[in-house]
């Protein structure tokens, strides 16, 4: 049996080779597609199948376009009809108990709805062992390692019919299935697809019996009570990816080869407020940047914040430090849907600075600054932007807590634009975003806390875990 796992680390997204005899199916494929037709061709296998779980949120599917590309049978969810969502592009409608053969492993289809209706399961059986149980489910964004899926991606008038529904999932579609089962999820840690999630890639049915909160034995309004309260932060983004998906992603042909633009060209671009994303690490970014700009310089983690805060309408421009990385950036952005990237500054930022440009800095400050400055009784306000799970670890008393997807609605829950605000993150990179995003909303004295709640810690300063200070999602 082949059965191959691919990462998409910025996203936390996994999808799946299966097959036998030289062909195979691929799984919830991401939107760059060359990396399936790259694994297809070095190891001589022809892409016979491909499967999607359901309409994913959080990224652009590549369903659609490897199908047209290689000819492979698109075999998609038949419990989409009459839902808010619906494929809407050619394709096989599947449905539980639905059998795929590829040489001699059987692909079975599983009803699991809870996260999405239409949501599907895949359990892969190995016919050289006549009569045995399955070997392997892809459970996409129902179970995941050490929870489940979130069940509230349609609004607030359906979650709790569908949190109803991902607890008859759990309790009756895993009931007669083994221990022995491996479970291959669509995310692991770090995708907000559900609440909780191990770094781990893959596990046992028997582990998440045992160790999974959700897999628990709990009655219906336990299991709903439980999944609605945990819920993590919601990325408006995910309804337009949902749409995008549904409809069906713009073909790409490749990946976008956007234009390099002289310094003299860029100048314009400023002027009219284009829509400029400097991807660089943020000291180098808080030593000086072009005015009007956000600063993602999180590497892998491009794509992900980008669908957060980049305008989907408009045309992207980049500003970075190696062109030779320009391709991997791409690549990021369109995973999420952000098609629209016209050009980048030519060749770095150095060229821009040394014609005479304007360009302004980010103050960058230490932990022992800060921690000097709230001692002596200045004026400020500490923002954290972390997680809610990572603020009650521990947090500096008086922090208030805004996630870093929602700062740009929290504006009017902030001081002044003429106070002292210091933004920290673990480390030094969302604090960066979320401080380039206040200088872009005309916060005159905004500071960049550098190291994070990582350096606090590391340098033995206090921390509290309650949430008095916390400022609401919702």
């Amino acid at each position: 049996m082949i059965l191959h796992q691919f990462e998409a680390k910025g996203l936390s997204h996994f999808s799946y080779a299966v097959g036998d005899a030289r062909e195979i199916a691929i799984i919830d494929p991401e939107r760059d597609i060359q990396t399936y037709l790259s694994f297809a061709e070095t190891n001589g296998y022809k892409i016979k199948y491909i499967l999607e779980t359901h309409i994913h949120a959080d990224y652009a599917s590549g369903a659609k376009e490897l199908g047209l590309k290689t000819g492979a049978e698109l075999l998609l969810s038949a419990y989409d009809t009459g839902e808010k969502y619906e494929y809407k592009f050619p394709h096989t409608a599947v449905k539980e108990g639905d059998t795929y053969h590829i040489g001699k492993t059987r692909i079975e289809v599983l009803h699991t709805p809870g996260h999405t209706p239409e949501h599907i399961s895949f359990l892969i059986y190995d016919e050289a062992n006549p009569g045995s149980a399955p070997e392997a489910m892809m459970s996409g964004d129902f179970l995941f390692i050490g929870s489940v899926g979130r069940p509230d991606l349609l609004g607030e008038d359906d979650k709790l019919e569908l949190a109803k529904m991902q607890y008859h999932s759990v309790t009756e579609k895993l009931r007669n299935l083994p221990d022995s089962l491996v479970i291959y999820p669509a995310h692991g840690a770090g995708s907000l697809c559900g609440a909780g999630m191990s770094k781990a890639a893959s596990s046992t049915l028997g582990s998440e019996r045992m160790f999974n909160p959700y897999l628990q034995n709990m009655t219906e309004e336990e299991f709903t009570d439980k999944i609605l309260g945990t819920v993590p932060p919601f990325p408006e983004y995910y309804l337009r990816m949902k749409r995008i998906n549904s409809e069906g992603p713009a073909i790409l042909n490749g990946l976008p080869e956007p234009k390099a633009i002289s310094p003299e060209e860029f100048v314009k671009l400023v002027e009219d407020k284009a829509v400029i994303v400097d991807v660089r690490h943020p000291l180098t970014y808080g030593g000086g940047h072009i005015e009007n700009t956000i600063n993602i310089g999180m590497g892998d983690q491009l794509g992900f914040w980008g669908a957060w805060f980049i305008p989907y309408e408009k045309p992207i421009y980049l500003v970075l430090d190696d062109e030779s990385k320009l391709k991997s950036y791409v690549r990021d952005l369109v995973r999420v849907g952000l098609d629209n990237i016209a050009g980048h500054l030519a060749p770095n930022f150095s060229s821009w600075a040394n014609r005479g440009n304007d360009f302004e800095d980010l103050p960058q400050t230490s932990v022992h600054a800060l921690k000097d400055l709230s001692e002596f009784g200045e004026k400020m306000t500490v923002i954290d932007v972390r997680s809610d799970s990572e603020f009650a670890e521990g947090h500096i008393k008086g922090a208030k807590h805004i996630y870093l997807g929602y700062i740009s609605k929290k504006l009017k829950e902030l001081p002044g634009k003429e106070d002292a605000i210091f933004c920290i993150c673990g480390g030094g990179s969302r604090s960066s975003l979320a401080a380039s995003v206040l200088q872009q909303h005309g916060y005159e004295n905004v500071y960049n806390v550098f190291g994070g709640m990582t350096a606090w810690k590391s340098a033995g300063y206090p921390v509290v875990s309650e949430q008095s200070s916390v400022i609401s999602h919702q």
